[in-house]
């Protein structure tokens, strides 16, 4: 009698954890992608006649791949040639090509950067997106556009996330019609958050263009606009257009996080500071026990990225984890090692100090076997 108690004990226990099923899923933020003079130069081919982007992103490319979906800020236009840097950007299509095949899935396109081109700019930006099959939010063609298509909604291993994009202004440039830039507008946003909830989404997650220019710190409208964005059911907050890192807070017990600025992705500012940014790799999970479904933002980690300048004058974007482990060794010069040493140590002791909760990631990502060239 005993033996069978046991066994049913041992059956119903297996039942109970059979009938448990968790999913996970993995997202990486980048910060400014810029398109300066400088880079367009060293992108160009003058024996082709083409630009080719690919070095930029040799080494950070296993990084971006090695999560389920990969957004950056995409901060200029795609208008077509004369292709321009600061301070009306407009950079070839190739940069887009190689953000795509370098593993971006979604790119954000609402900043003071997105009328600098007028109209054309922002209808071209998007028919290049568009055409290349990358996701892509902030900007719209017209308000039919923008009424079914936004919020993005993002669906991946069972997980469905809402994606909200918005800039504190486009540097005075009035936003041509019918064209839209989503622009921080709390009563609008409000809107847009209650349209997010509608789909149920498990995330929501708002990637904002704001703040002070070259300011380590977060400004107190950064601040209200946290604040205002957590009491309306917005969990994960993702900052941009500083240039240069701000510090990131994650409320594990709220499930509440947010990043004031990644810096820069890539750029061609060469300043202390501006030459370089970090990635930030969230890792969520859902645990479905019978009918009853919970959510987690499980961790929340930093991957520093500085962007190097080689002595054919190339912008290439190193990440830490892989320098510091050498695994890479395309620097060789001194002055340049120097630099990059300086930004480590720079954005460590701001990070290290101002970060709650969000820790350095020193994993070095590497290709998968399928994925080498």
């Amino acid at each position: 009698m005993r033996s069978l108690l046991l066994f049913v004990c041992l059956l119903v226990g297996w039942q109970q954890v059979s009938a448990q099923d968790t999913t996970r899923l993995s997202l990486l933020f980048a910060g400014d992608i810029m398109g300066h003079d400088s880079q367009i130069a060293a992108a160009y081919n003058a024996s082709t006649g083409l630009y080719d982007y690919t070095s930029c992103f040799q080494y950070v490319k296993p990084y971006l791949q090695s999560v389920d979906i990969a957004i950056g800020n995409l901060e200029l236009t795609l208008a077509g040639p004369p292709y321009k840097g600061y301070p009306a950007f407009s950079s070839p299509d190739a940069l887009a090509q190689s953000l795509k095949d370098s593993g971006f899935d979604v790119l954000v396109t609402a900043n003071n950067h997105s009328c600098d081109k007028g109209k054309k700019g922002i209808e071209r930006t998007i028919e290049m997106l568009d055409s290349l099959q990358l996701f892509h939010t902030g900007t719209f063609v017209d308000e039919l556009s923008r009424l079914n298509d936004y919020p993005l909604l993002l669906e991946k291993n069972g997980f469905t996330l809402a994606l909200l994009n918005y800039t504190y202004g486009t540097n005075g440039i009035a936003v041509p019609k019918p064209t839209i830039v989503n622009l921080l507008d709390t009563a609008q946003m409000s809107i847009d958050i209650a349209k997010a909830k509608a789909h149920q989404p498990d995330f929501i997650i708002a990637f904002v263009h704001w703040g002070n220019e070259y300011q380590s710190q977060p400004s107190a409208y950064q601040k209200a606009y946290t604040k205002f964005l957590w009491s309306k059911g917005v969990q994960l907050i993702i900052g941009a257009h500083p240039h240069v890192l701000q510090p990131m807070e994650f409320d594990k017990a709220q499930q509440q996080l947010v990043v004031y600025s990644l810096g820069n992705f890539v750029s061609g500012q060469r300043d202390r500071y501006k030459n370089g940014g970090a990635m930030v790799r969230i890792d969520l999970s859902k645990i479905r026990q019978d009918s009853i479904e919970s959510k987690s933002v499980d961790s929340v980690q930093y991957i520093l990225q500085y962007v190097h300048r080689d002595a054919q004058r190339k912008y290439v974007i190193i990440p830490v984890p892989s320098f510091d482990n050498d695994s890479i060794t395309t620097i060789e010069d001194g002055i340049a090692k120097q630099a990059l040493q300086t930004f480590i140590e720079d954005s460590r002791t701001l990070l290290n100090k101002y970060n709650k909760q969000v820790t350095e990631r020193r994993r070095i990502e590497a290709l998968k076997p399928e994925e080498e060239e």
